[in-house]
């Protein structure tokens, strides 16, 4: 998996790159060539990643609950235990 974002996230860059180096030529396939790169990053790699780096982590660790606003405030249990 590593790898397929490593070539996914490579061949993007590529294709920026050599879309902005013909810009002055051919317009129409320069922008398409940019636009498939943008695509290429933000609609395929990254969530692909995002994916693998979250595999197996609770995302109710990651939530802003009560629970874990207190855990932060360093109170552990209720104020009705205090009282």
């Amino acid at each position: 998996m590593k790898y397929i974002i490593s070539l996914i996230l490579l061949a993007s860059f590529a294709s920026i790159i050599y879309g902005f180096s013909i810009n002055e030529e051919d317009l129409a396939l320069s922008n398409k060539c940019i636009g498939f790169g943008t695509v290429g990053i933000f609609l395929i790699a990254m969530p692909l990643f995002l994916i693998k780096v979250s595999k197996g982590k609770k995302m109710k660790d990651y939530m802003l609950t009560e629970e874990n606003i207190r855990k932060m405030q360093g109170k552990e249990k209720d104020h009705k235990d205090k009282q």
